[in-house]
């Protein structure tokens, strides 16, 4: 029996509009060069050249949060009879919260400040400030840019837990990624400074990473690492100590320097970014 077209068999999905296809093992590789090219595409198109890269901790509160956290649990201790342990550990951490929030009002005013110096420079959209994308330090940073009036990217994470993005991000400019590895490599790829916050084991795994790619001279360029809050970084990297026990070399110590405040950072940054890129730092009409 001879087949009317309409008889035909429906065409075969394309293998590249298969969701089940594309979310199997076997196109990992797909995905993970989709959060290669992706990024690399957007960034161009919207001019990115080159960043200053914030990290720090997702669960440091902003000044106005801590207090409010505080009081909280002030007002909930006050109306116990008696203070149990575990309304002192609550007070303890309350307490805490609210110093470090320093560190996040610090990374707004000198992402601020960096934002505005940018906005001066003869090249448009050099020294762009980027952060995880996240809470804590990272919203921080995007938000002194924002502050600045100036752009930011934002390179989140999918995590279970912690990391969602936060509303300052420029929103061209915001990018959700699902392998560390490739978030990480554009976090390098375009940095030309790194800031380090005080953080916990993601910010260590980030700052050792570049410490060890440009003790390696895996990263060619110049790339200016400064230590935010000595007193927190001295205490949980006794670098004196790994120097006595011959595991790192004292030349090892030129990778990074350390800052305490936000006009310290930023006049350091702009020094060595001007001495290693003296052409992008030019200032527009002599400003």
């Amino acid at each position: 029996m001879k087949l009317k077209l309409t008889d035909r068999s429906p065409r075969a999905e394309k293998a590249y509009h298969s969701a089940d296809f594309l979310n199997s093992p076997v196109a990992r590789p797909l995905r993970i060069l989709s959060e290669f090219l992706e990024p690399f595409n957007r960034l161009r198109k919207h001019g990115i050249r080159d960043t200053i890269v914030f990290f720090g901790s997702a669960r440091l509160k902003s000044k106005k949060d801590a207090v409010k956290q505080y009081k909280q649990v002030l007002a909930r201790c006050k109306n116990r009879k008696r203070l149990t342990s575990s309304s002192k550990s609550q007070i303890d951490e309350a307490k805490t919260a609210l110093e470090m929030s320093r560190y996040y009002e610090d990374a707004v005013e000198l992402a601020r400040m960096l934002t505005r110096w940018s906005k001066k420079l003869y090249h448009l959209n050099r020294f762009v400030v980027c952060s995880g994308g996240g809470p804590g330090i990272m919203e921080a940073a995007n938000k002194g840019a924002r502050w600045a009036g100036g752009r930011s990217v934002g390179l989140n994470i999918s995590l279970p837990f912690e990391q969602s993005a936060n509303p300052y991000v420029t929103k061209e400019l915001a990018f959700e990624f699902h392998y560390f590895f490739m978030r990480k490599f554009w976090f390098v790829y375009l940095a030309k400074a790194l800031i380090v916050f005080p953080g916990g084991f993601g910010t260590l795994d980030e700052f050792m990473e570049v410490l060890t790619l440009s003790q390696t001279s895996k990263i060619k360029k110049k790339i200016t690492v400064v230590l935010y809050g000595s007193e927190y970084w001295k205490r949980v990297i006794d670098f004196p100590f790994m120097l006595k026990q011959g595991v790192v070399s004292k030349s090892d110590f030129k990778l990074f320097t350390y800052a305490d405040s936000p006009k310290e950072a930023y006049e350091y940054l702009v020094k060595e970014l001007q001495k290693n890129y003296p052409e992008e730092t030019s200032l527009a009409n002599g400003a």
